[in-house]
C-alpha cells in the first residue's frame, strides 16, 4: 500500500509538473522573416556580428514577439525554432538578440528532441545518431527570460556542399521564406515541454 501510494504521489507530481502555466494564446506570438541584404542584416545588430554572405548564399532576419503573461513561471523559457519544411532542417548557425540580449542565444538541447517526439511538424529538430552518439547540425535561439521579447535573429543558408554527410546537413540555399517555418516552444524548469506553436508557414 504505501508503496503504491509512493508511485501514485510520483505520478501525481509529475503530472502536475507537466501543465503549462498558460497556453500559446496568453502571450499573442507573432513572427516574421523575410529575405534581405548584408547591410540589412548588419543594421539590425549593433555588434555587428552577423555572419557574412558570399556568393549564392541567401540572408534571413526574422523577428518573434509576444505579450507578456501576467504571472510569467520561474526558471521558463522559449524556443524559437526554424525549420525547412521539406528537408526536415535548421539553419547551422543564427545570430540572435533581443531586449535583453543576454538571455538569448542559439543552440540545441534536450527540450528540442522532446518537442520533436510530441510534436510531428517538427520533426529534424532533434539530436540525429551518429556513430553511437548523438550530434546537432542544426540551432535554435533559447530565450531563458518571458521579458527578453522582441526577439530578432538572421542566418545564412549556404548552397548545399557536394558530399555532405545527411545527419550532419543543415538547412541550404535556395530556399524561398515560404519553404521555413518560424515555431515557439514553452519549456519548463525542468526541460519538459508545454507546448509549441507554429507561428509562421
Amino acid at each position: 500500500m504505501v508503496l503504491l501510494v509512493g508511485v501514485g504521489g510520483l505520478a501525481g507530481w509529475r503530472w502536475w509538473r507537466s501543465l503549462p502555466p498558460y497556453g500559446p494564446e496568453v502571450l499573442a506570438a507573432t513572427a516574421t522573416l523575410n529575405l534581405v541584404d548584408q547591410a540589412t542584416a548588419d543594421a539590425a545588430f549593433s555588434q555587428g556580428n552577423t555572419e557574412r554572405a558570399g556568393d549564392g548564399d541567401q540572408i534571413f532576419l526574422g523577428r518573434v514577439a509576444w505579450e507578456r503573461p501576467p504571472d510569467p513561471q520561474v526558471d521558463a523559457s522559449f524556443r524559437i525554432v526554424v525549420l525547412d519544411k521539406g528537408t526536415r532542417r535548421m539553419p547551422g548557425f543564427i545570430t540572435v538578440t533581443s531586449a535583453r540580449p543576454d538571455e538569448v542565444g542559439a543552440g540545441s538541447d534536450e527540450a528540442l528532441g522532446r518537442a520533436e517526439e510530441r510534436y510531428p511538424w517538427l520533426q529534424g529538430i532533434g539530436m540525429r545518431k551518429v556513430d553511437g552518439g548523438f550530434v546537432s547540425a542544426g540551432s535554435a535561439v533559447m530565450v531563458s527570460s518571458v521579458d527578453a521579447s522582441p526577439v530578432t535573429f538572421v542566418f545564412v543558408l549556404h548552397p548545399q556542399r557536394p558530399g555532405t554527410p545527411p545527419e550532419r546537413a543543415v538547412a541550404a540555399a535556395p530556399a524561398a521564406v515560404s519553404d521555413l517555418l518560424v515555431a515557439l516552444i514553452s519549456v519548463g524548469p525542468d526541460q519538459q515541454v508545454y507546448w509549441a506553436q507554429r507561428l509562421l508557414n
